[in-house]
């Protein structure tokens, strides 16, 4: 049998290449007597040079298992296995901690069909089994009947990443294994001009697809750390181009491409906490700015039972309502958060905060114009 060479880059298929690694680990979790590159090499749909390449990678990582070659009988092709004393130890679970951990499992749907979520979906099955194992005393198999499809977090409106599932396992390889990425980001900040031109053409206008990839640029990050807020799931790291942290939202993002050779350094003072405002999303700025809304009494009975913001501070004021305070790096969260309240909110400071709300409900109020007398 002829083997194909092994093209450059990224395997083809439907796998990538950190889904792939995965693959071969969990195989060699449940052959601890090992298997042969072949073997691995057709579960994975590669050469096995490749496999061999993947070993090497698996074995160089301190935080990863040591795998080592088993000579067969026979002079057979050799085994590779996990050093023994290195297969992962059992965990156990009470069927309480079982369904605590379950209840939040569909908070992870955005991720659906990436590598991290095929991860958790596995462990998802094994709590199952837990959860639904027959309990103790008179009322066991009744009182908690099928609780985990009982108590449950519900996504508020998930994002459908489906076409994103190969920036996501790359981001998340990078944010894992502190490597450099490089791929093209799509920037949300366009000119008014450009705006009113772009709604004047059709969606299936070829040159808006072509504004839009002109407005793409090639960028290297190194990314620290990934957050799921709202369902939308966001990098924060270090902008190489321009030498400063910024927040990038997996949205915008194409063509990745791992620096497999590469690593950088996580700063020591690094703190996701320092980017993450509550409610109001993952932002961050260099200056501050204090932000005070007043609410009505309906709006009150909500604002008292979310924390919107670390910062935050409630004080009552006539008629029912609440004066709500905190400090803030960035306002546009906040403009379009102000906006979900309606007459329910009032703001009174800062001015521009005033202003940006104003703008768009003006703007919004131009769609309707005045309604025509019969």
């Amino acid at each position: 049998m002829v083997l194909a060479p092994a093209q450059p880059g990224r395997p083809k298929g439907a796998l990538t290449q950190h889904r792939r690694i995965n693959e071969l680990r969990r195989h060699l979790e449940h052959h601890p007597t090992g298997l042969t590159l072949y073997d691995i090499a057709k579960w994975l749909e590669v050469s096995p040079r490749t496999v061999r390449r993947y070993i090497t990678g698996v074995s160089k990582d301190p935080e990863d298992y040591t795998l080592e070659p088993v000579e067969t009988r026979g002079g057979g092709p050799k085994r590779w296995r996990i050093r023994a004393g290195e297969i992962p130890r059992k965990i156990e679970l009470r069927r309480t901690q079982a369904y605590a951990l379950l209840a939040a499992r569909r908070i992870f749907e955005p991720m659906k069909g990436s590598a991290v979520y095929e991860e958790i979906n596995m462990a998802v099955g094994k709590l199952l089994s837990v959860a639904r194992r027959p309990g103790r005393g008179p009322n066991a198999g009744v009182a908690d009947a099928r609780l985990e499809e009982r108590f449950l977090y519900l996504p508020f409106a998930p994002k459908n990443y489906h076409e994103k599932m190969e920036e996501f396992d790359d981001l998340f390889q990078c944010v894992s294994d502190l490597k450099p990425l490089t791929l093209r980001y799509r920037s949300a900040l366009r000119s008014e001009a450009q705006r009113s031109v772009d709604d004047k053409r059709s969606v299936d206008d070829k040159r808006s697809v072509d504004d839009k990839r002109s407005a793409e640029e090639k960028i290297t990050i190194h990314p620290y750390a990934m957050v799921l807020h709202k369902d939308s799931i966001y990098c924060v790291g270090y902008h190489v181009e321009r030498k400063e942290i910024r927040t990038l939202v997996l949205d915008r993002m194409r063509d990745t491409e791992i620096a497999h050779t590469e690593h950088f350094e996580l700063p020591k003072n690094f703190s996701i906490d320092e980017y993450f405002q509550g409610e109001l999303g993952v932002w961050r700025a260099s200056e501050k700015q204090k932000v005070v809304i007043e609410f009505d009494a309906q709006g009150t009975d909500y604002v008292r039972m979310r924390r919107i913001h670390p910062s935050q501070r409630l004080v009552p004021i006539p008629g029912g309502g609440a004066r709500l305070t905190m400090t803030v790096g960035n306002l546009t969260p906040v403009v379009s958060w102000v906006l979900e309240w309606g007459k329910r909110a009032k703001v009174i400071e800062p001015p521009e905060l005033i202003e940006r709300v104003k703008e768009e409900l003006a703007g919004a109020l131009s769609h309707y114009g005045r309604a025509k007398k019969r």
